[in-house]
C-alpha cells in the first residue's frame, strides 16, 4: 500500500534563536518542532511535520512571530520559511543522521531504535525515535525534567508521577522505567496521546501507564489524587493561569518541576508559585530557557 506524504514546515535560523523558533513553530502548528545544526551552512533548521497541509496563511503567520522574536533582541539570521510535501520515508531516514543516544547520569540511557549503544548497569533503557509528536529529551527543558526524575527517585520507596503535557511520552516512560508508580500522563493533542501510547508499548511499559487526553484548562481546580512528583512542561502563560489545578495535585512533601519557560518569563512563573506557598529548590538556565523545581514551604498553608 502506498504511504501518504506528510508536510514539513521549516525555518532556517541561527543557533542563538534555535530554541525560541522551535517553541514558536511548535505552538503555532499545534505539534512539537525540532531542530538540527547544518555544519556546512552554519545554520540551524527548525522543522515540524504535519499529516495534513498547513493553512494557506501559515507563511505570514510564521513571519510575524519571527519578527516578534527579532524584536526581543535575538538574532534570527536568514529566517527562511519553507513549506514542502515530503515522503514519509525521506522524513524518517533524515532524522537518523541527527539524533544520538543521551545518558542521564548512571540511571537512564535514551536512544533511538537504530542505535547500538548498550546501557551501563544499572541504567534503564528508553527507546524513542523522533516522530510527528516530537520529544526525544534533547531539548533543554525536557532534559531538565529527565534529570529531576532521576534526582527525585528514591528506589526504596513507592512514588507516584504525573506528566502534564506528555508529548511523545518520554517522561512518563522514563518514570516507569525508573520504578515510579502509578504513572499518569495526559496531553491536549490526540496525536500526542496516540504516539505516547505507541512509544510506551515499544518500551513494554504501557500496562504500567495511564495515558489519556485532557485539557489542563478544564481540569477540576482541586484534586483528591496527589502525586510525589509532577512535571509540567508548558508555556509560561498556562503555568501561571493553571497554577491552582497543578498545585492541588502535588503532595505536601512532593516536588513540582516546571519547564518550557523562556528565561525572560521565568520570574513571573516563580513569583506566581511562590505566592502559592512553594519555594524553588533547583533550577537550570540553558540558552533562552529556564526550568525549576519547587516544593511546599514548611510553614505554608495547605492548598
Amino acid at each position: 500500500m502506498k504511504r501518504k506524504n506528510i508536510w514539513r514546515v521549516s525555518v532556517g535560523t541561527t543557533p542563538e534563536a534555535e530554541d525560541a523558533v522551535t517553541e514558536m513553530l511548535g505552538s503555532l502548528l499545534g505539534t512539537t518542532a525540532s531542530a538540527y545544526f547544518d555544519v556546512e551552512a552554519s545554520t540551524t533548521l527548525v522543522s515540524a511535520f504535519l499529516t495534513a497541509a498547513p493553512v494557506k496563511r501559515i507563511r505570514p503567520q510564521i513571519a510575524a512571530y519571527l519578527e516578534t522574536i527579532r524584536e526581543c533582541g535575538i538574532d534570527i539570521g536568514p529566517a527562511d520559511i519553507h513549506v514542502k510535501r515530503v515522503p514519509r520515508e525521506d522524513w524518517a531516514e533524515s532524522w537518523k543522521r541527527h539524533f544520538k543516544p543521551m545518558e542521564i547520569g548512571s540511571a537512564l540511557l535514551i536512544r533511538p531504535s537504530w542505535s547500538k549503544k548498550h546501557a551501563r548497569p544499572p541504567q534503564a533503557v528508553v527507546i524513542l525515535d523522533p516522530g510527528l509528536s516530537f520529544g526525544t529529551g534533547h531539548h533543554a527543558t525536557t532534559s531538565f525534567c529527565l534529570q529531576e526524575l532521576v534526582r527525585c527517585r528514591f528506589f526504596s520507596t513507592a512514588q507516584s508521577f504525573l506528566d502534564i503535557g506528555t508529548g511523545s511520552g518520554i517522561l512518563a516512560i522514563s518514570a516507569a522505567k525508573l520504578g515510579f508508580g502509578p504513572v499518569n500522563a495526559f496531553d491536549f493533542d490526540p496525536e500526542s496521546v496516540r504516539v505516547a501510547c505507541a512509544n510506551a508499548r515499544i518500551n513494554r511499559v504501557l500496562p504500567r501507564l495511564n495515558i489519556f487526553r485532557a485539557d489542563i484548562t478544564r481540569l477540576p481546580q482541586r484534586s483528591a489524587k496527589k502525586y510525589d512528583l509532577i512535571c509540567a512542561n508548558l508555556i509560561s502563560t498556562l503555568l501561571i493561569s493553571q497554577q491552582q489545578p497543578i498545585i492541588s495535585r502535588l503532595k505536601r512533601d512532593g516536588t513540582l518541576v516546571l519547564a518550557g519557560i523562556l528565561a525572560a518569563e521565568f520570574e513571573q512563573v516563580e513569583t506566581a508559585y511562590s505566592s502559592a506557598g512553594l519555594e524553588m529548590v533547583a533550577n537550570k538556565t540553558e540558552k533562552e530557557w529556564r526550568s525549576g523545581s519547587f516544593r511546599f514551604r514548611r510553614a505554608s498553608k495547605k492548598v
